[in-house]
């Protein structure tokens, strides 16, 4: 914590410190004290243990509002110092609450209410204004609602409010949102229906049936002002063999894949192409070139060189470029042609990769001849052929090996004609790619649920109960329910950007507490009706070792506000222990097909990362309200980190943060011990008003253990200011030369 000033008093754990002096007291008297159990028995678990919770504020990062419902009575919730507050905890469905216990701080309530909801929207009270008291209160009360909060009024302390525990106790209403295994089982296939958006590809389709397939996706999207966030969805798979020439131009929501086991079993004579050019009101850059991917194929590039010009949410992953790559588009070189990319693993580029304009790019676990370019923040781990270690001049950040990777899953034909899902194992300290002769799992289709648009989250849900794993065809999926995964090891993956949007303020996705769980190639949209998170991993509060199995997430994108005028408190919630997160992209949209804004569609934190031993590898994270990466986890690793602070800040009072002008992007809780970062920006551009500033950009505990290794600020077009990249370090940007240069801080403390 900063300091304390005249009107801000010391406030150091003041109620642990009380039971610590009380034990220590009733020893020295020789009186045996009894354990305080967390739960009201020992086998008794609050309704509301490891669930959602929301506050109204936060005096730190390091007192979250979900600390009041983890079932640990050594953290808490903590306030700002002012009055009123709340807490509120999702249910996740309508419950008949009984009985309320409240773990008071020394900083509790005189005057509070508890009330519930259905909707997080509309409250009515079940208890009387009530007089709170330091330690334990029970309140026994008579209501039902999904939302249950302490509603405070009135402080009976100069600090705020404080909770170690807020535990609501009563009995189920409405049906659990797992259906029951009983019933018709549901259909499954080893040569399943893919649905309409899917097109598959053999050696004998004549070629000019191909072209004619992918020019008609792509050039319905030409200068379309509407395609960007529309609700097509595009997938080419390629079988095992060679093709003749084709040229795929590839749009939004478009993925291009080989069928093969391997990407040299599907090889592509032409190009998989993206350029600048065709992106209605951006036609002279690539910086809004979102949402397409291209997976497990070999290209023999006409001219030499593949186009792959890229921005967020476009991964290129285990794929053989036979030739030259460039990532850049075509009109780079005179004063157009930005580009603001991207990821590429598992591959392996013969020739040369050209970054070009890009400003930042991650690339993992490839082989590549060389690498020529870089702009701002150019990283690699695991890269045989990546430049040395440089930064900031040229700007590269190199690691020999990533220490944990499992790659993702992937749809592949066997020789029997029968469809098959292949699941990489996890790797330790790798370097270059994982194939041929990949180590893992075959998974038979006949083992998945194939999901399609207009399945409801109880299908789904029967799926998983059935214990099948979940493979979603391309579309949106309209989810007035969570999907809830609750056995070891099963795998959720999806092709052509699958959407799930929550309909009822409900959370899209829960990962329960379990060993080997695999989500990849998922597109999360906030709904209307505000969400507290979209998806969570894990229990909050619980830490189970994972490390030899660790739940995975890759290619999981989140979007508050796109065709959606979406609303979530924080979109990715990771609680498990040994996480391994391999690119996402969570973003609070600075534009949209629904309108966007401050108020319009809010959205305070993208990544919540409470598990300990979490690693990230390509983490992008922009334009969230408040802290966009919180940390509260030891051990934790990032390898690679891009942002945009929000450009829609109204003004500074509107933006005003525990520690000063605004948020950080990357905070990094106060009692954490340990954490590493390589390679990591962000950026400011204040459109709406230029005068707004940061403090800093990081913002991180002054320990030994806490390290930053290649970190930077840029103001883009010198629109409004970051004071420091790094704690009270590093400078301001703008920096005073202009022309949009860069503070950089090499290595943090």
């Amino acid at each position: 914590m900063t300091s304390p000033t005249s009107t801000s008093p010391p406030r150091t754990n003041r109620r642990r410190g009380m039971v610590v002096l009380s034990a220590t007291l009733a020893t020295a008297l020789g009186i045996t004290v009894a354990a305080v159990t967390t739960n009201a028995s020992a086998a008794e678990v609050p309704l509301s243990q490891g669930k959602p919770a929301t506050a109204s504020s936060v005096e730190s990062a390091a007192f979250p509002a979900s600390a009041a419902v983890d079932g640990n009575a050594g953290t808490r919730w903590s306030s700002t110092f002012a009055d009123p507050q709340w807490l509120q905890v999702d249910l996740g469905s309508t419950q008949s609450i009984a009985r309320v216990v409240l773990n008071w701080e020394a900083a509790y309530a005189s005057a509070f209410t508890i009330q519930t909801s259905a909707n997080g929207t509309s409250w009515t009270n079940i208890s009387p204004v009530t007089t709170g008291r330091a330690g334990e209160q029970t309140l026994t009360v008579s209501g039902s609602g999904r939302y249950v909060r302490m509603n405070g009024t009135t402080r009976a302390t100069p600090y705020g409010y404080s909770l170690w525990e807020f535990q609501v106790f009563g009995t189920t209403t409405t049906p659990p949102t797992t259906p029951p295994t009983t019933g018709p089982a549901l259909p499954t296939s080893d040569r399943p229906d893919f649905g309409p958006n899917v097109r598959i590809f053999e050696p004998g389709t004549a070629a000019s049936t191909i072209q004619s397939a992918v020019d008609s996706a792509f050039n319905a999207q030409l200068r379309s002002p509407t395609a960007q966030f529309g609700t097509q969805r595009h997938v080419f798979l390629f079988k095992p063999g060679t093709y003749g020439r084709v040229w795929a131009n590839v749009g939004f929501y478009t993925t291009v894949a080989g069928l093969g086991l391997n990407p040299d079993d599907v090889t592509i004579n032409g190009a998989v192409n993206v350029d600048s050019g065709w992106n209605y009101g951006d036609e002279k850059n690539a910086t809004q070139n979102f949402w397409r991917s291209m997976e497990n194929l070999s290209i023999v590039p006409e001219g030499g060189t593949n186009r792959w010009a890229v921005s967020q949410a476009a991964p290129m992953r285990r794929v053989h470029i036979k030739g030259n790559l460039t990532l850049a588009p075509s009109n780079q070189d005179n004063g157009q042609g930005y580009s603001s990319g991207g990821y590429l693993a598992d591959s392996v580029v013969d020739g040369v990769v050209s970054s070009g304009s890009q400003q930042q790019w991650y690339t993992r676990d490839s082989r590549i001849a060389r690498w020529d370019g870089g702009v701002w923040n150019m990283v690699y781990s695991g890269v045989q052929g990546a430049p040395g270690n440089a930064f900031p001049n040229p700007p590269h950040t190199t690691l020999a090996t990533t220490p944990v990777t499992r790659e993702k899953p992937f749809l592949y034909i066997d020789g029997s004609a029968n469809y098959r899902v292949f699941v990489p194992a996890l790797r330790r300290n790798s370097a270059g790619a994982s194939w041929p002769n990949t180590a893992g799992t075959s998974i038979p289709m006949r083992e998945f649920y194939v999901a399609k648009p207009g399945d409801s989250a109880a299908r789904i849900n029967q799926a998983l109960a059935q214990g099948l794993n979940l493979f979603f065809t391309p579309g949106t999926y309209q989810l007035n329910d969570t999907i809830r995964v609750t056995r070891a090891n099963t795998v959720v993956t999806g092709i052509g950007y699958p959407t799930l949007i929550p309909t009822n303020g409900n959370e899209a996705l829960n990962i329960a507490d379990v060993d080997g769980v695999k989500v990849s190639g998922i597109t999360f949209d906030a709904g209307t009706v505000n969400s507290p998170t979209l998806m969570s991993v894990g229990r909050a509060g619980v830490h189970t070792d994972h490390a030899a199995n660790p739940i995975s997430l890759q290619d999981v994108f989140f979007r508050i506000g796109s065709s959606v005028q979406g609303k979530a408190t924080t979109t990715l919630a990771v609680h498990a222990d040994d996480t391994i997160i391999d690119h996402i992209w969570a973003w609070r949209a600075d534009h949209g097909g629904a309108p966007t804004g401050w108020t319009v569609n809010p959205g305070e934190t993208g990544l919540l990362v409470n598990g300990d031993d979490v690693l990230a590898t390509g983490l992008f994270v922009e334009h969230y309200q408040k802290y966009e990466v919180i940390w509260n986890g030891n051990r934790g690793k990032t390898i690679f980190f891009q942002n945009e602070k929000p450009y829609d800040v109204p003004n500074q009072a509107a933006w005003i943060g525990p520690r000063g002008n605004g948020y950080a992007a990357y905070k990094v809780a106060d009692n954490v011990t340990d954490h590493q970062l390589w390679g990591g920006g962000s950026y400011a551009y204040f459109n709406v008003n230029p005068s707004v500033r940061v403090d800093r950009a990081f913002e991180v505990p002054n320990r030994s253990g806490v390290q930053l290794r290649s970190v930077l600020t840029v103001s883009l077009g010198d629109v409004g200011t970051i004071a420091n990249v790094v704690n009270d370090t590093g400078g301001s940007v703008p920096n005073p030369a202009g022309n949009t240069t860069p503070r950089n801080v090499v290595a943090y403390p």
